[in-house]
């Protein structure tokens, strides 16, 4: 299994119950696939703090989700539309903010993260995860 590459994808309405379901595809699909616990918790972690961005910060109508798993790494994708006017970074939020944590959790669960422009407008913000399955 090592050189496959194993694909799920999915697209979701750019509101709040999204992220719900996002999380709940994903975890059932790691799960399916024996993805181990600490890979599975951060993915999970990553989705939900990605499409929660997707949807509050681009503008969309639509985000996708991708999940690709091979070679020993999980690499999950969220696309949006980009008619946001920001693009994606860390934030340094104040202890009393209630936001603005999010790319900051993903950076410290991640191996890489980074954001790169969609076809044929948008953008991706992905991430990779160490996955042995």
């Amino acid at each position: 299994m090592d050189t496959e590459v194993l694909r799920e994808a999915f697209d979701l309405a750019a509101c709040p119950t999204s992220v719900a379901e996002a999380r709940h595809r994903t975890l059932a699909w790691l799960f399916r696939y024996a993805v181990g616990e600490q890979a599975t918790e951060a993915a999970v972690l990553i989705v939900s703090e990605l499409v929660t961005n997707a949807i509050v910060h681009s503008g969309s109508n639509m985000v996708r989700c991708v999940l690709r798993l091979g070679s020993g790494l999980l690499r999950i994708e969220v696309t949006d539309q980009g008619v946001g006017v920001a693009e994606p970074a860390v934030r340094k939020p104040a202890d009393d903010d209630v936001s603005g944590r999010g790319l900051l959790l993903v950076s410290a669960v991640a191996e890489a993260w980074g954001v790169s422009p969609a076809f044929p407008g948008g953008r991706t913000v992905w991430s990779t995860v160490r996955a042995d399955i």
